[in-house]
C-alpha cells in the first residue's frame, strides 16, 4: 500500500501523469481566489500592522507564501485576461493603441471583449471533465459575444463590470447583476451599495454562492472556483456586521469581511473531507489604488506607488497557495510568479497541456509549490502597448517611466501620494531603452536609488537583461486591440433577462468613437 500511494503521489506532481490503462487519479479541484485592488501589504503576513487577516496568516502559515508575485497588468480587465488565458494583455487584446502606454480597461461604454480566438481556462479545463463557476466580477466584455458561459464556464453569479454608479437609467444604466444567462437585478436597485455607510452584502452573497457551488460539486466531478469579488474596490463596501469593526477604517472593515471568507471557504473544505484534493490560490488583480487611499484604498507594503503604475506597488501582488499534504507548510517561496502562471498551473494539475498553437507566457509553478524549486524566468511590466520595465532575478531595469500626466496630476489624481522621486515617477512619458534605470528589488524595494549607469554592476546586469528582453520582443505579436472603441449605444440598457423583470431600458444612437484613456 505504501508503494501505491507513493506511486499516486508522484503521479500527482507530475501533472497527474497516466498511471495506465485502467486508472487514473481525479485531478484536484482548483480554487483562485481573485481579489481586487486588494495591496501587498494589506495581510498582516506581510507586515500590516493591525493584524486583521487572521484566517489569510493561517492559510499562509499552512501553504506557502509567494512575496514576489505579480499581476500582468496595473489594471483590472487586461490582468483579469491575462490570468484566464495564461497570455500578457498585449498578445491577448486587452489593451489599447489610441495613446502610448496607456492603461485600458472595460467601462459599459467599451466595445471590445476577449475574442472568440483566445482559449480560457473553463474552456479548457472542461477536457478533464471539470465544473467551472464564476462568482464576482467578470470584467472582460459585458456584450452577449463575451458572455462568462460563452467562455468555459458552467455558472456564473456576479457583474459583467465594477460596481460604480448609482445611475438613473437615463443618461447611464446601473450595472446588472447576473445568474448565468441572464440578468437578475441591478446593482443599487436590487443589490443596494449605500455610499454613505458603505454597508452591502454582496461580499456574503458571493460567499454563500462559493459555499453551495462547493457542497454541490465535492463528491461528484472536480470542480473549478473562480471567486472574483470587489469590496476591496472602491466604493468600497462591507456588510453590516463588519462595519466599524477595523482599525483602518472602511478599507480595512472590507478586507476583514473578506478575510473571514476565506476562512470559511477553507474550513468547509476540510469539512467535506476534500482539502487535500482541492488547491487554492489567493491574489489580486493588480496593486492597491493609492488614489483612493486610506479610505477608499489599502497598503503596497514598501513598494513604489500603486495601481494604474509599472513600479513595484502597481504590480507586486499578496499571494498565497494551499494544498495541504501536498504543500509544506509554513513555506515562502522566492519564485518569481505571475497572475498567468495560474492559467498554466491549472492546467497542469488537471493534467492538460497550454495550447501550442500560440505564446503562453504563463508557466507551471507545480516545481515550486510542491518541490521548492526556482525557476529561472523573467516579469515583464507592460503599461498598454508598451514594455515598461523587466525583472530579471532581483534587478529590474525600468525601459520607460512614468505615473501620469502633469495635467491629470495638477487635477489631485495621484498614483504615488508622498512618493514622489526625481527622475523615477515621472509626469512625462520618459523613455530610457538606451540607458534603462536600474534597481536591485532586494537591497532597494522601494525603487528609491537607481544603480550609477557607470558602474561594474550596472553594465554586468545589463549585459543579461538586453538579450532576454531583446528574445522576448521576437516572440511579440500583437493582437487586434479590444479597447480602443467606446460607444454609448453598447452599455448595459436591455441586458439578457431584463424582459422578464420588466427592467429593460431604451438605448441612445449608435455612435461609436475612440475611448479616450488618460493613463
Amino acid at each position: 500500500m505504501a508503494t501505491v500511494a507513493m506511486v499516486l503521489g508522484l503521479s500527482l506532481f507530475l501533472g497527474w501523469a497516466s498511471l495506465g490503462a485502467e486508472a487514473e487519479p481525479r485531478p484536484p479541484n482548483i480554487v483562485l481566489l481573485l481579489m481586487d485592488d486588494m495591496g501587498w501589504g494589506d495581510l498582516g503576513v506581510f507586515g500590516e500592522p493591525s493584524k486583521e487577516t487572521p484566517h489569510l496568516d493561517q492559510m499562509a502559515a499552512e501553504g506557502m507564501l509567494f512575496p514576489n508575485f505579480y499581476t500582468a497588468n496595473p489594471l483590472c480587465s487586461p490582468s483579469r485576461a491575462a490570468l484566464l488565458t495564461g497570455r500578457l494583455p498585449i498578445r491577448n487584446g486587452f489593451y489599447t493603441t489610441n495613446a502610448h502606454a496607456r492603461n485600458a480597461y472595460t467601462p459599459q461604454e467599451i466595445v471590445g471583449g476577449i475574442p472568440d480566438s483566445e482559449f480560457l481556462l473553463p474552456e479548457l479545463l472542461k477536457k478533464a471533465g471539470y465544473v467551472n463557476k464564476i462568482v464576482g466580477k467578470w470584467h472582460l466584455g459585458h456584450r452577449p459575444q463575451f458572455h462568462p458561459l460563452k467562455h468555459g464556464f458552467d455558472e456564473w453569479f456576479g457583474a459583467p463590470n465594477c460596481h460604480f454608479g448609482p445611475y438613473d437609467n437615463k443618461a447611464r444604466p446601473n450595472i446588472p447583476v447576473y445568474r448565468n444567462w441572464e440578468m437578475v437585478g441591478r446593482f443599487f436597485e436590487d443589490f443596494p451599495i449605500n455610499l454613505k455607510t458603505g454597508e452591502a452584502n454582496l461580499t456574503q452573497i458571493y460567499l454563500q454562492e462559493a459555499v453551495d457551488f462547493i457542497k454541490q460539486q465535492a463528491h461528484q466531478q472536480p470542480f473549478f472556483l473562480y471567486w472574483a469579488v470587489d469590496a476591496t474596490h472602491a466604493p468600497v463596501y462591507a456588510s453590516k456586521s463588519f462595519l466599524g469593526t477595523s482599525q483602518r477604517g472602511r478599507y480595512g472593515d472590507a478586507v476583514r469581511e473578506i478575510d473571514d471568507c476565506v476562512g470559511k471557504i477553507l474550513k468547509l473544505l476540510q469539512d467535506l473531507g476534500i482539502q487535500e484534493n482541492t488547491f487554492v490560490f489567493f491574489t489580486s488583480d493588480n496593486g492597491a489604488a493609492l488614489i483612493s487611499a486610506p479610505i477608499q484604498g489599502g497598503s503596497n507594503g514598501p513598494f513604489l506607488c500603486g495601481k494604474q503604475t509599472t513600479f513595484e506597488g502597481g504590480m507586486r501582488e499578496p499571494a498565497i497557495a494551499w494544498w495541504p499534504g501536498h504543500i509544506p507548510a509554513g513555506r515562502v517561496s522566492h519564485q518569481l510568479g505571475n497572475v498567468m502562471d495560474l492559467f498554466t498551473t491549472s492546467l497542469s494539475l488537471a493534467g492538460l497541456k497550454p495550447p501550442s498553437d500560440r505564446e503562453i507566457d504563463g508557466i507551471d509553478l507545480l516545481p515550486a509549490i510542491v518541490r521548492g524549486e526556482l525557476i529561472d524566468r523573467p516579469i515583464f511590466y507592460y503599461r498598454g502597448n508598451e514594455m515598461m520595465a523587466v525583472r530579471v532575478g532581483q534587478y529590474k531595469a525600468h525601459y520607460w517611466t512614468w505615473s501620469n500626466s502633469w495635467e491629470q496630476f495638477s487635477q489631485g489624481i495621484d498614483f504615488c501620494p508622498g512618493q514622489n522621486i526625481s527622475g523615477v515617477t515621472t509626469h512625462s512619458q520618459e523613455e530610457h531603452t538606451k540607458l534603462p534605470l536600474l534597481f536591485h528589488l532586494g537591497r532597494d524595494p522601494g525603487e528609491k536609488y537607481p544603480i550609477s549607469f557607470s558602474s561594474l554592476e550596472y553594465q554586468n546586469v545589463l549585459l543579461k537583461i538586453f538579450p532576454i528582453v531583446e528574445e522576448h520582443k521576437k516572440t511579440m505579436i500583437p493582437a487586434e486591440p479590444q479597447l480602443n472603441v467606446c460607444n454609448l449605444a453598447v452599455m448595459n440598457w436591455a441586458p439578457p433577462g431584463c424582459e422578464k423583470l420588466g427592467r429593460c431600458l431604451a438605448s441612445p444612437e449608435s455612435k461609436p468613437e475612440k475611448c479616450f484613456w488618460p493613463h
